[in-house]
Parts: C-alpha cells; sequence; structure tokens
C-alpha cells in the first residue's frame, strides 16, 4: 500500500532520550517502507533550519513543518520565514516540551497566521498537564477554521485515547494521527465514528518503528481500502498533495 508518515522528527533528541535520526536513515527508512511522503519536523523549536535543508534536497519526499513555540520565538518573524519563503507546509507544537497549555491565548497568533495561510497545525496530544485533548479542543473551538491535527491521538493513556476520539466527533477540524498510540480497535473507532477521512498513519522517527506502526493499522480490523485512507488518502486530502 502507499503511505505517507504524517509524523517524523529530524535530529538529535540527547538527554533522556539519547536518540537520533539524520537524513540517511530517512530515506533508508522511506524506502524499505514505501513511504512516499514523510511530514517532517525538527527535534525542538530550534531544529527547523535542518528540516529546510532536507526539504530543498528532497521536496518530492519531506513535508516540512515548522516547530513553532508561542512562548518563545516571534511567531510572526518566524511563521513567515518558513512557511512564506521557505515553503513549509504546516505548523507543529509540542505543549509538554515547550511547556504551555494547548488552549493558553499565547497560541492565538500561530491560530491566526494558520488561518490567514490556510495551512494545519499539528499538536502533541496525551500528557498532562500541557497536553491534554480537551485543551487541544478547546483550541479548535476557538479557532474553527484551522485544521488541527492531534498527534497521537492521546498517546498511551485510554482516557485520553477516548477523549481524542470524542472531541474529534465534536469538533469537525480536528484531526487524528495515530503514531505511539497502542490500541489498534481505537484506529477503527476513529475511522468509523469521528469520519473516514480524519485518522492518518503516523511514524513517530526516531521514536517508534514503522514496522509497529504499519501493523497497528494492518490488524485494526479495516479493510484494505479503508487502510489505504489511513495509510496514505487522508495526509494527501488534509495538504492537498
Amino acid at each position: 500500500m502507499k503511505k505517507i508518515d504524517a509524523h517524523s522528527h529530524l535530529g538529535d533528541f540527547g538527554g533522556w532520550a539519547g536518540i537520533s535520526f539524520g537524513e540517511a536513515e530517512l530515506l533508508r527508512q522511506m524506502e524499505e517502507y514505501d513511504i512516499e511522503k514523510t511530514f517532517l519536523t525538527g527535534a525542538s523549536f530550534q531544529g527547523n533550519d535542518p528540516v529546510a535543508e532536507v526539504f530543498q534536497k528532497h521536496p518530492d519526499k519531506v513535508v516540512p513543518f515548522v516547530w513553532i513555540n508561542p512562548a518563545l520565538d516571534n511567531v510572526e518573524k518566524k511563521l513567515t520565514h518558513y512557511i512564506v519563503e521557505e515553503g513549509f507546509a504546516g505548523i507543529k507544537m509540542q505543549p509538554l516540551f515547550d511547556a504551555f497549555v494547548a488552549d493558553d491565548l499565547i497560541v492565538d497568533p500561530v491560530m491566526d497566521f494558520a488561518e490567514a495561510h490556510n495551512v494545519p497545525v499539528f499538536i502533541h496530544c496525551g500528557h498532562p498537564p500541557f497536553s491534554l485533548p480537551w485543551s487541544i479542543a478547546l483550541l479548535a473551538e476557538r479557532h474553527p477554521n484551522v485544521k488541527v491535527t492531534m498527534i497521537h491521538m492521546g498517546h498511551g493513556h485510554g482516557v485520553y485515547i477516548d477523549a481524542s476520539i470524542k472531541m474529534a466527533k465534536r469538533y469537525p477540524n480536528l484531526y487524528l494521527e495515530m503514531s505511539g498510540m497502542p490500541m489498534g480497535c481505537k484506529i477503527t473507532e476513529a475511522y468509523r465514528t469521528v469520519g473516514k477521512d480524519r485518522v492518518m498513519f503516523g511514524i513517530d522517527s526516531p521514536f517508534h518503528h514503522p514496522s509497529v506502526e504499519i501493523q497497528k493499522v494492518l490488524t485494526c480490523g479495516l479493510s484494505e481500502e479503508e487502510q489505504q485512507d489511513v495509510f496514505y488518502n487522508n495526509a494527501k486530502k488534509l495538504l492537498n498533495l
């Protein structure tokens, strides 16, 4: 099946993670697992330039997302540079790493820019107190014209996974990306109840292995045609690729 990886990283995660993922590893992974495109972000809000460099070399394979920290970045300047000047396709925020609550008012300038430039916003979801699905839903409610993807759709906590699905059912501008979320049955539940076009496959390299994330989709109970929506069609449609 054709695949688009809707969430992976480029760079070094030191400290607690002690892991890295470079250009060579990315290209080798895409070749081995038949991944046509990767939505790629850096290892921190300071790691966008390496993504830009790889995008310039492989524009047919890399779909770059700018990691923004609304608490520290000059939002307008940074987003203008990467979205307008460098041609990045979307925005990524990590409330857990960068220590802000997803629906804090400091996020509004990011969302306003996203709406003005018609780009999606991807937000890490699944860790208290900063990145819980209810907070992301409140942000999506405040900005109904921005397409917001909950990365990991609740991650490893069953209550947060359930809440991600419930919130996406309530707000039509909420999308779900399933990397790191261990319950295959919830992929099927989201596909059936949230909508067949709002659930996307992702790997979250370098933290998860492609074979594991692929098997979750293959064994979740969807038909092959439905799996193709998750693996490929929905990410392609989201960005009009």
